[in-house]
């Protein structure tokens, strides 16, 4: 399907990105399970638990997606969002065990199914694979990219567990760790997707700026729906970043304008974790009350505006990557 169809059927941007990277995607999903097969079955049964769970696979769409904007979508391109899933779903595994989260998109846990050791030991394993796969593409700036990135999100990890579990987490930190945890790696996906298809370094650092924006928006509008929806088709548990005690974004808007008595509040519920049945309610009338969703959305959107414009030739990538910015913004509606 060529990019320049997709954006006029009815079609929202994210069922067009996945119908687009469609083929692609199959053969993906082909070199993920070669890459997953051991002498070990636990390694592929970890892996494919929460690869195959009903995630969007966003990340490795964007690297098909840049590479189809120069009109190449190569072995190196495959190879390249296959490791990019990886380097994610390793990501997700360390997570679940840090949060220590019994849900992920409606499923069970890994670590809560096999125990901690299983689940980090696997992790590092797709890691390890995700770097594999990353030679495979002979671009060393692929390299370089991609074991940034992963050091940035490890980074980005030690700076959530230090700091998130706190009121002095301030709107700056908190997008920092954001861009960290998520931003990164989708920037990272649109720039090494665009240079192993033959963009210039600066057509791949804008791709990069795009990416990353789009994973900040991603991660903000998530933010708020863990408040705002209560019965999440994409199988995400609402109210998990308050049972968790996560200090996001909307709640860090609500603790700067709250009362002496819902500051009490506050810090009993995220701090000290203690919680009853109707606290999570209360929660949400008190960010409504004042306009943490809200201010939470307006900044995503003061972010999408900021976005850079790209040269004509990339004026498709841009009409569907905004396209996803937009939607991103608009999916609490």
């Amino acid at each position: 399907m060529a990019l320049a169809a997709v954006h006029e059927n009815s079609l929202t941007a994210f069922e067009n990105l996945s119908s687009l990277v469609a083929d692609s995607m199959r053969l993906v999903d082909a070199l993920i399970d070669d890459h997953l097969k051991s002498d070990i079955p636990l390694i592929e049964q970890i892996a494919k638990h929460i690869i195959y769970s009903g995630g969007k696979r966003l990340r490795p769409a964007l690297v098909i997606l840049a590479s189809h904007i120069h009109g190449h979508i190569s072995p190196s391109t495959i190879a390249l969002a296959a490791a990019v899933e990886f380097i994610h779903t390793a990501t997700l595994l360390h997570d679940d065990v840090i949060d220590e989260s019994d849900l992920r998109r409606g499923t069970p846990t890994a670590h809560t199914v096999w125990g901690n050791t299983a689940a980090i030991l696997v992790g590092d394993f797709l890691f390890a694979k995700a770097f594999e796969l990353m030679v495979t593409t002979g671009d060393l700036r692929v390299l370089q990219i991609l074991s940034k990135t992963s050091a940035v999100i490890t980074a980005g990890e030690v700076r959530q567990l230090v700091e998130s579990h706190s009121f002095d987490l301030s709107i700056e930190a908190s997008l920092q760790i954001m861009g960290a945890k998520t931003a990164e790696l989708f920037g990272a996906a649109c720039q090494t997707g665009a240079l192993v298809a033959g963009a210039s370094d600066q057509d791949a650092l804008d791709f990069y700026h795009y990416g990353y924006n789009l994973g900040l928006i991603f991660q903000i509008t998530d933010d708020v729906l863990d408040y705002q929806v209560t019965n999440d088709a994409r199988g995400k548990v609402p109210g998990d970043d308050f049972r968790e005690g996560k200090i996001t974004l909307p709640v860090i808007y609500a603790y700067q304008m709250a009362t002496v008595e819902e500051r009490k509040f506050l810090n009993q519920t995220m701090i000290e974790l203690n919680q009853t049945a109707e606290d999570l309610n209360r929660m949400r009338h008190l960010i409504e009350s004042h306009k943490g969703f809200e201010k939470s959305l307006a900044l995503a959107a003061d972010i999408m505006r900021q976005s850079q414009p790209l040269t004509h030739k990339q004026g498709d990538f841009k009409v569907l990557l905004n396209g996803l910015l937009r939607e991103c913004l608009t999916r609490n509606k």
